[in-house]
């Protein structure tokens, strides 16, 4: 079977897509406000809202509950024929994001036994961020009960010559338009076809011929021997991670065989272009709270021997106290980026100083209006060039987690295919 393949896909008929399509679950995790807002919006509709959990009440006293009414949600919508099923299908996305250019992909299933999340993996699919181990229990207790998955997750292809995904746009207007509408919140819109079977066997084709082994070695000046990075993971990593641990706890308890054939071997995801002119890789900061600014600072300096800078560095970084940010440059590192060493630091810090937590954030702004709160300190980062994601992957492994974030959090993936994943005995 190949790493990506067609699936079974669900869609929403005979209602409101606008209100259906809500953003990944891991966004905008520090401003509640936002997902009180979503939740306002789709009241009075029937919404992907109601089957994710937004990571910012993953801490929340009233997760469980949380999580059971999600498994209802989902089991009354199957029941009550909110979903139309496209078997075998693929799905050709453009995505206007809310900078006005246009993201293509496909949607389809990636083959969780092609995928090891592990740090100096081999396999086709690999993770290009630090698994944090701890973040996927949680998630599993969401996804072990649930009768569908809804992804966020997007992963990456590395096709300079455009071959899989730019042919699908001459021939959009030639396939059945399954959607089209704006996005909540200002997410900009989405437009989506069905792939015909024509040419879903022209994807694979091409898809094939970028995970063979000579010419992944040739291409990226390799000594021939080297296994091929051919689906590299852009956003949703933990979620893929969730997905292929339940997959292996599965595989224990009803053994390999039935397991090969069970729908949870496979997970729905959304395949982009690198190279797609739309994509930029933006850094992701850090907010730590409920700590002493000064002592934070004073050990940082210690440990990552801090200069003062003019501004942002590729080796540094820029700290944000009351929306004051000065710049620092790290003479003592710990990671060949410069967000690798702070995380090292962080976590470090964080395990002695346990009172303190620490945010990922997207974008500057926020970053300097949240650290206005007492206690809290900002951390901005730069940006990663996109072209050294494949071969850094490929020599070092997965990267410091946290380590970029494909665009802001308005351009995120937003959920709207969905797929059954227990079996008939369910």
């Amino acid at each position: 079977m190949p790493a990506f393949t067609n699936a079974d896909i669900l869609l929403p008929k005979d209602t409101e897509l606008e209100k259906w399509a809500c953003i990944a679950c891991d966004q905008f995790t520090g401003e509640r406000e936002y997902w009180e807002n979503v939740e306002k919006e789709t009241a009075d509709s029937f919404s992907a809202y109601e089957l994710i959990l937004p990571e910012v009440y993953l801490n929340d006293e009233d997760v469980g509950e949380r999580i059971e009414k999600i498994h209802e949600k989902m089991r009354a919508y199957i029941d009550s024929g909110v979903f139309e099923e496209y078997k075998n299908a693929l799905i050709y996305v453009e995505r206007v994001q809310t900078d006005g250019r246009v993201r293509a992909g496909i949607v389809g299933a990636v083959d969780l036994e092609e995928y090891d999340y592990s740090k100096g993996s081999h396999s086709k699919i690999r993770a290009t961020e630090a698994t944090v181990e701890e973040r996927i229990p949680p998630r599993v207790r969401i996804r072990e009960n649930a009768p569908v998955e809804l992804p966020h997750i997007m992963i990456l292809i590395d096709d300079a010559k455009d071959s899989v995904i730019g042919p699908l746009a001459l021939i959009k207007d030639d396939m059945k338009k399954l959607y089209g509408f704006e996005l909540m919140s200002g997410g900009g819109s989405i437009e989506g076809w069905l792939i015909p079977e024509s040419e879903q066997q022209r994807i694979f084709s091409e898809l094939e011929k970028l995970s063979d082994k000579a010419g992944f070695n040739e291409r990226y000046g390799l000594d021939g021997s080297v296994e091929p990075l051919a689906f590299a993971m852009g956003d949703g990593n933990h979620s893929l991670a969730t997905a292929k641990s339940f997959y292996e706890r599965l595989k224990s308890q009803i053994g390999e065989e039935a397991a090969k054939v069970h729908p949870a071997r496979y997970a729905l995801a959304e395949i982009v272009d690198l190279h797609s002119p739309a994509l930029e890789f933006e850094a992701i900061h850090r907010i730590v709270e409920n700590t002493d600014i000064q002592k934070l600072m004073s050990k940082a300096r210690e440990t990552l021997g801090l200069e003062k800078a003019g501004g942002l560095c590729t080796d540094g970084f820029g700290t944000v106290i009351n929306g004051e940010t000065e710049y620092y440059k790290i003479t003592k590192p710990t990671s060949r980026l410069a967000v690798g060493s702070l995380q090292n630091f962080l976590d470090g810090y964080l395990k002695e100083n346990k009172e303190a937590g620490v945010d990922y954030i997207h974008g500057k702004d926020v970053v300097e209006r949240l650290s206005m709160r007492q206690g809290c300190i900002g951390f901005i980062l730069p940006d990663m060039g996109k072209e050294e994601l494949f071969p850094t992957v490929i020599a070092d492994g997965a990267l410091p987690r946290k380590t970029f974030s494909m665009g802001t959090a308005r351009d995120k993936r937003y959920y709207i295919e969905a797929r059954k994943i227990q079996g008939d005995e369910t």
